[in-house]
């Protein structure tokens, strides 16, 4: 197992990466366009 440890953590690690990224990616496209729309429906009001 020795010679697979340095595999299969890397592996591991690309996973929790890939998991990660595909989690907040959508949160911060929410959040930028919630920021966007407001900024728009405070021009559109005044």
């Amino acid at each position: 197992m020795d010679q697979y440890a340095s595999y299969i953590w890397s592996a591991y690690g690309i996973t929790l990466v890939v998991l990660l990224w595909g989690l907040v990616t959508p949160v911060m496209r929410r959040r930028r366009l919630v920021e966007m729309l407001m900024r728009k429906f405070q021009r559109d009001v005044e």
